[in-house]
């Protein structure tokens, strides 16, 4: 019986120009066919431009169980440049393990803060690697490590990576040009430290077989290789896969893990799968799955939290770069939040009750933002609250293929790449796909967003007891109809019933079925003397003075809430 090989995925994070490709050429022993930048684009502008793949193997530390074995670390050379930021991304979703790489003389730089995000977001263990540091004279070298060591655990106090290891190496001394006879430093250290950090991660044979492709090549005579990492379920010779992009179904005729030949694979490994002939430069990357299991959608309900580090608000109706799965696509969105009866309700995770109603939000609701009046005045109060789950209906620019549940990241990938700001603006969970074409009419009608509508007038005279004409509710052209039946407030206290339009300017009649109160007749009446004895002649002072003791008008308030995707616009009141 072979001993077993035991993977994990660690993903070789950083700034561009960190020595990332370096270091993961230090500690590999059998490179992949993606790795060490063999593109020749790649090659010739000196940086990474895809995700690289190479393996490390050594001995089974004792935490992972007895017996003999095989450590198996499969390193995920992730692109440093700003631009690539989408392949990244993509890289994280399949990583146990990162390893956040720093050059030593410079410490945290703008991409090294958006690879830390994208960590947190995706990844449950972090090495820092401080590399480089056969750059530092040697006197001083010692204090300025220890120096940067600091730093980087302050920066990263309050992440969950707090009290994570951090390494010190030079991965190749001299510099790119420098010959190979130089040994690299630290790298056996490095080695040990990754051992200690290895666990053992949930891998499931079950469920449908999905696998992120990142290459993609033909053999002649033999058919069309695709590497990637599968992200569930598992795959064997002679299975059917699908290429849902391109809407075909393929047999395996053979399979591969770092050119050593394998009859099956399951979650978590790296495989090169060998299928009947079709043209390599139809996919360059992508998923392949058990056939029917993944959907292609046109837009999505997820559940979703801010970034910190992201500066500005989250806007309703804004658009954003939306990496689902391994895809990126310009995607619109549209918050909302429980009704504010609900926001400390524990929200069920990963499911989407379309039978509660929800509150549209004109941004995402957090600490830096005041958007609802409720808000404004709670904060005064000295809280604001906030709902325990927010969520989004994210309409893409076109349709994206993904598996159910997957990894949601909302990006500005537009923003200036020399800017010092993180890019990444939020992150979650996608619940819900919709999947026709014409969802607005056949899904959206299904969502229960609501907006909350307010809306204030005057009573401007008496008619009887029982009635009064009000007015400034309504503007002139509106249909008075429409609203006759709602319930209204008077400032007073009292409840009437919106009875119709009275005359051409937007006036309309109000019954109170319970009968005006004595002393709001008798503030009305005065208030309409009032006007019709100021419209003869001037005002005299004594007439003046009780004109500022008067009371305030009296106002009339109407509340109802209108839900957003409803074709016939009904307003109700609860």
């Amino acid at each position: 019986m072979a001993a077993r090989v035991l993977n994990v995925n660690v993903g070789v994070l950083g700034h561009i120009d960190s020595g990332k490709t370096a270091l993961a050429r230090a500690l590999s022993t059998t490179g992949s066919t993606a790795a060490f930048d063999r593109a020749p684009q790649s090659r010739a502008r000196g940086i990474t431009l895809d995700l690289g793949f190479s393996c490390l193997r050594t001995a089974l530390p004792p935490q992972l169980g007895p017996g003999p074995g095989e450590l198996q670390f499969t390193l995920v050379d992730c692109p440093g440049h700003a631009s690539l930021i989408r392949t990244i991304i993509g890289g994280a979703q399949i990583i146990d393990l990162m390893m956040l790489v720093i050059d030593v003389t410079k410490g945290m730089q703008t991409q090294s803060a958006e690879c830390l995000v994208i960590g947190q977001i995706a990844c449950q263990k972090m090495v820092v690697v401080l590399n480089k540091i056969d750059l530092l004279p040697e006197g001083k070298r010692q204090s300025a490590i220890e120096k940067m060591t600091k730093k980087m655990q302050k920066t990263l106090e309050n992440t969950k990576f707090s009290g994570c290891p951090i390494v010190a190496v030079a991965a190749k001394p001299g510099g790119p040009e420098a010959p190979e006879s130089e040994n690299p430093l630290g790298i056996s250290e490095l080695i040990e430290v990754l051992k200690s950090q290895a666990y053992l991660p949930s891998r499931d044979p079950s469920g449908h077989f999905l696998m992120a492709v990142d290459h993609c090549f033909s053999i002649k005579g033999q058919g069309t290789v695709m590497t990637g990492t599968i992200l569930s379920g598992s795959v064997s010779l002679g299975d059917n896969v699908e290429i849902p992009a391109l809407k075909v179904t393929k047999k395996v005729k053979s399979m591969q893990m770092f050119h050593t030949p394998v009859t099956s694979a399951m979650q978590g490994d790296r495989v090169g799968v060998c299928v009947t002939q079709f043209d390599p430069k139809l996919l360059e990357r992508g998923l392949i799955c058990t056939p029917d299991s993944l959907h292609t959608i046109h837009a999505a309900i997820i559940s979703l939290k801010k970034i910190q580090y992201f500066r500005g608000a989250l806007q309703t109706k804004a658009k954003f770069h939306i990496t689902v799965g391994h895809e990126t696509v310009m995607g619109r969105v549209m918050f909302f939040s429980p009704a504010p009866a609900n926001f400390n309700e524990e929200i069920q995770e990963n499911v989407f009750d379309f039978e509660k109603d929800y509150l549209y939000q004109e941004e995402y609701l957090s600490k830096d933002s005041v958007s609802s009046e409720e808000n404004k005045e709670n904060d005064q109060a000295g809280e604001v609250q906030l709902p325990k789950q927010q969520w989004a209906l994210l309409e893409f620019e076109k349709p994206v293929t993904c598996p159910k549940l997957c990894l949601v990241i909302g990006s500005k990938l537009d923003t200036d790449i020399h800017a010092n700001t993180c890019r990444l603006a939020f992150h979650g969970v996608l619940l819900q796909g919709m999947e026709d074409k014409n969802y607005t009419e056949t899904f959206l009608p299904k969502l229960k967003v609501y907006k909350q509508k307010h809306k204030e007038g005057q009573v401007e005279r008496v008619m009887d007891d029982y009635s009064v004409i009000g007015r400034s509710l309504f503007k002139k052209e509106t249909n008075i109809q429409i609203f006759v039946g709602l319930k209204v407030k008077l400032s007073t206290g009292e409840d009437g019933i919106i009875d119709g339009g009275f005359g051409q300017s937007g006036k309309f009649k109000i019954r109170i079925p319970d009968g005006l109160k004595p002393d709001t007749k008798m503030l009305l009446t005065a208030a309409s003397k009032k006007k019709s004895k100021g419209g003869k002649g001037d005002m005299t002072k004594e007439d003046e003075s009780s004109k500022n003791d008067s009371a305030q008008p009296v106002t009339i308030s109407l509340i109802f809430k209108r839900y957003v995707f409803d074709t016939q616009k009904k307003m109700i009141q609860s």
